[in-house]
């Protein structure tokens, strides 16, 4: 079994937080995040790879629930010709990249009608809430790991749920854990020294700073 095929992952998420009524001074307006946590998880199946993260924000505008795909938090956008109409797989222009599961979306629904053909598109960012990027340590220097390239054509950047279940407006802070699983993290990184980038974004479009993971092997961070 080649590599590509032996990444199947999932996301899953778990939000824990702490609801502040009367918001202190020095909480933040765009959400301030610091790192606490990664551990790798060995099962039967996927293994488990999951980064913690503390939070705090003002406004508490903080996670996505299965129902925000209006824009701006649209999953994909339409590529378009001159004239409007959307790029079809049989008909893309020279240049236009070959079949991937990043650029091209299968009867993809369009002005709530499915279009039943293969359609030229690109990810939109803002669909996600929650972003991550790896690195590996090349003769002393990191360098990124990047899923969205061949073979892999995937990403783990994710959604983690709605942290207040309304629209208020109300100081939260708390932790998230983000658990990412994967056939493939053993094979792919084997002893490799990592690290991970982690950011979040609220329904404002701000985004946090940038958290790091320390530098690490699988292997010290493997839960025995």
């Amino acid at each position: 079994m080649d590599s590509i095929k032996h990444l199947i992952y999932t996301l899953l998420f778990t939000v824990m937080t702490v609801a502040c009524i009367t918001p202190p001074d020095n909480f933040p307006s765009v959400p301030e995040i610091v790192f606490e946590k990664l551990e790798f998880v060995n099962t039967s199946g996927a293994d488990s790879l999951m980064v913690t993260i503390g939070f705090r924000d003002a406004e508490g505008d903080i996670g996505l629930n299965p129902t925000d795909i209006n824009p701006p938090f649209n999953a994909i956008n339409f590529i378009r010709d001159a004239g409007g109409s959307v790029i079809t797989y049989s008909q893309r222009p020279p240049g236009a990249p070959n079949y991937n599961r990043l650029d091209w979306a299968i009867n993809p629904t369009i002005n709530n009608q499915v279009f039943r053909d293969t359609v030229w598109v690109e990810q939109n960012p803002d669909h996600n809430n929650i972003f991550v990027k790896f690195f590996i340590k090349r003769n002393g220097v990191f360098q990124e790991f990047r899923w969205e390239d061949p073979p892999f054509f995937t990403t783990f950047n994710g959604r983690f749920p709605r942290i207040l279940p309304d629209n208020r407006t109300q100081a939260v802070e708390g932790s998230i854990r983000y658990n990412m699983l994967s056939f493939g993290w053993e094979s792919i990184f084997r002893n490799d020294t990592l690290r991970i980038d982690v950011q979040i974004q609220d329904r404002q479009l701000n985004k946090s700073n940038v958290v790091s993971s320390p530098e690490l092997t699988l292997n010290q961070i493997t839960r025995r």
